[in-house]
């Protein structure tokens, strides 16, 4: 496993070394295929993502025609069969997926399979390079969404680039996974198209559905092509630049802020419209800031992330409150009954952070990527690993006035984006682990595995051996080559302190003593702490050790007074993790429990419980009801919380996030039909 791996960034370096580009982020990241995770967590996961979640994708792409569309472009004929315009993506992604996942799980029958697909999505695509199944079928009748010609629809309904993006995608993974390009020659010779199309002196507009842009980066990082970087840059600068809609509508739509399209990206300061395009966008936006040092660019980009982080994100995680248009709400607002947190937001949120990260070397920006990664992402999918949320709900009520929108998990979606996104980015999650700047290592997740990482030319060897998230102490086993003085900045999560997020919009209501302690070869250390990061800074010699703990205290967590939903609320966290109530441990209810202020909780792993989590209990007042005599009362009950991300895989009924403190007021419902 390792010798491919290194052997795919060999010959990736073989081939590009002329490509590097002149201007890039600050930090750097270390590839996916340079870390083999061995943790009880996270490998787990990958194992079901491979053997379940990308057979069961690709099962249903073939089931519900999304490959047959490609059958019929490469014959030019036939009907479009499926719904969206979009949907060659879900092939494009579930490639991506599994291309990641061969770096991990070597697999001759899935490679075959890949490039069995591969050659089919070669056959559909035109000469020029132009790729659209909705179209390219019979163009004398495309999709309705589509328009009589080429891209005339693009900035509101056709997708042609957003198609487009994926396929560069991944293209990019399968490339650095297998060290093939024939997925990458279609990929580029589809962005030829699309660069001799658009630009300054040809056609313009704004893409309806960003990541065509990150996807050009990902090629340029490839071949040097400028080019694909200019293409890029020039869909982001054309945002805010049309005459063609009243843009002082309050209609996001008609002003184009559905697709953030309303001002120019240098004067945006606010998240604005859908989640999901909106989190492509600003991981674009980092991209291009980075690859051309665009002042006006960077600023824009951190003002929003501000934004989002004291404003617009939820507590574990999720992005896009508002079920219309599944996009941001108002600052501040973030209801709980109608919470929409689509699942691809979380996973455009971890790459936008990541990207902030690469930009400005701060532990928050991983603070929040580990908060969405362990949270409000990996909700997403059932521990069965076919089962799936497109939305993420904070709380079920059994009462039918106040309903979440999605209390059960689905196999499949007509819109099928999440499922197959997360196929491509559970197994990418090795990628996020390390970075580099100079001579400083930064340890960014805690997950159990081994790396070789790249310092004054000469590889180092870390070994972590953890069992994170449940517990704070940390092994890190450090092998250089030759003894070697470098740095090893290991992040400490805000959490281990006193921060429940970098922003008052989250906070924790006790102030704990909460020491991180760290040691070297058993001595203990006294560390720097540098934009969150505790900095070792030593002569490394082959079997040095270093350890971290960090106190996995159960804290509560308070809202800000301005977010209304969670005002006289508590929620539950315990290390990364967010904890709900859930009816299947709490006799059959979860709305009907209040945390006092002076509730203690345990904490204990169950191994047989939801594939092994740490619970939490505690005996707290819970209001019940006694129907006959009409009489509401509270009684004393041992309430079990578990991970959020666990919920939802024992059936329908009641959960909750945020617990009332004490008892104000009764709102009385109908009984739930």
């Amino acid at each position: 496993m390792l010798k491919r791996s290194l052997f795919a960034i060999g010959l990736l370096a073989a081939n590009a070394v002329w490509a590097q580009p002149k201007k890039d982020y600050p930090v750097q990241a270390v590839n996916f295929t340079a870390v083999q995770f061995t943790d009880n967590f996270w490998l787990p996961r990958m194992k079901i993502n491979h053997t379940v979640t990308i057979p069961a994708s690709f099962a249903r792409c073939e089931s519900t025609g999304r490959v047959k569309n490609f059958e019929m472009a490469a014959a030019h004929s036939g009907k479009f069969c499926t719904t969206y315009p979009f949907d060659d993506t879900d092939i494009y992604k579930t490639i991506e997926g599994a291309s990641f996942s061969l770096s991990l799980f070597p697999d001759k029958k899935l490679e075959a399979y890949i490039d069995s697909l591969i050659d089919k999505v070669a056959k559909a695509q035109e000469p020029d390079g132009y790729l659209y199944t909705a179209r390219t079928i019979d163009p004398t009748s495309p999709h309705a969404w589509a328009g009589n010609e080429r891209w005339v629809k693009e900035r509101e309904l056709s997708h042609e680039l957003y198609n487009a993006g994926h396929l560069y995608e991944a293209a990019y993974a399968h490339y650095y996974a297998t060290g093939k390009k024939n997925l990458l020659n279609i990929a580029l010779k589809n962005a030829d198209l699309v660069c001799s199309v658009f630009g300054p002196d040809k056609r313009h507009v704004a893409p309806g559905h960003e990541i065509v842009e990150m996807g050009l980066v990902k090629l340029y990082r490839i071949t040097g092509k400028p080019e694909y970087l200019q293409t890029a840059k020039f869909f982001i600068e054309e945002r805010g630049h049309y005459d063609k809609y009243d843009a002082k509508s309050k209609d996001p739509w008609k002003n184009g802020a559905y697709w953030q399209d309303e001002v120019p990206v240098v004067d945006q300061r606010e998240a604005v419209g859908h989640a999901v395009r909106a989190g492509y966008l600003y991981s674009a936006v980092a991209d291009v800031a980075a690859l051309t040092g665009d002042e006006k660019l960077l600023q824009a980009i951190d003002s929003i992330w501000e934004n989002v982080v004291t404003k617009k994100i939820y507590v574990q995680g999720g992005l896009g409150a508002i079920p219309s248009g599944e996009r941001f709400g108002d600052n501040y607002e973030l209801p709980n009954a109608t919470a929409y947190n689509e699942t691809c937001a979380a996973i455009a949120g971890v790459y936008w952070n990541y990207r902030m990260f690469l930009l400005h070397g701060e532990s928050k920006y991983m603070d929040v990527l580990e908060k969405m990664l362990y949270n409000g992402l990996i909700s997403g999918v059932g521990l069965d690993g076919k089962s799936f949320f497109y939305t993420n709900a904070m709380q079920i009520r059994n009462n039918a006035s106040h309903r979440s929108m999605e209390p059960a998990r689905s196999g499949w979606f007509e819109c099928s984006c999440c499922p197959t996104n997360l196929t491509r980015l559970i197994p990418s999650i090795p990628g996020y682990v390390y970075a580099l700047k100079g001579d400083a290592v930064y340890v960014n997740l805690f997950v159990s595995g081994n790396a070789s990482i790249p310092v004054h030319g000469k590889p180092v060897n870390i070994v972590q051996q953890n069992n994170y998230p449940w517990d704070g102490a940390l092994s890190f086993t450090v092998s250089p080559q030759k003894s070697d003085a470098f740095s090893l900045l290991v992040r400490i999560p805000g959490w281990a302190g006193n921060q429940a997020i970098p922003s008052d919009l989250y906070s924790f209501t006790d102030n704990q003593n909460c020491k991180v302690t760290i040691s070297v070869n058993g001595q203990p250390v006294d560390y720097i702490l540098d934009k969150g990061y505790a900095v070792i800074k030593r002569t490394w010699k082959k079997g040095d050790v270093l350890k971290v703990n960090m106190p996995m205290n159960v804290r509560r967590v308070a809202a800000n007074e301005k977010v209304k939903d969670d005002q006289g609320k508590v929620a539950l966290q315990r290390g990364p993790l967010i904890y709900c109530a859930e009816w299947a441990d709490n006799d059959g209810k979860a709305a009907n429990i209040l945390l006092p202020a002076d509730a203690a909780f345990q904490a204990s792993f169950k191994p047989d419980l939801l594939n092994g989590v740490e619970i939490l209990q505690s005996d707290l007042p819970v209001i019940t009801v006694d129907e006959k005599a009409q009489t509401v009362s509270t009684t004393r009950k041992t309430v079990t919380a578990i991970p959020y991300y666990a919920w939802a895989n024992r059936g329908k009924g009641e959960m909750m996030v945020w617990f009332p403190v004490k008892v104000r007021d009764i709102d009385i419902y109908p009984t739930a039909p």
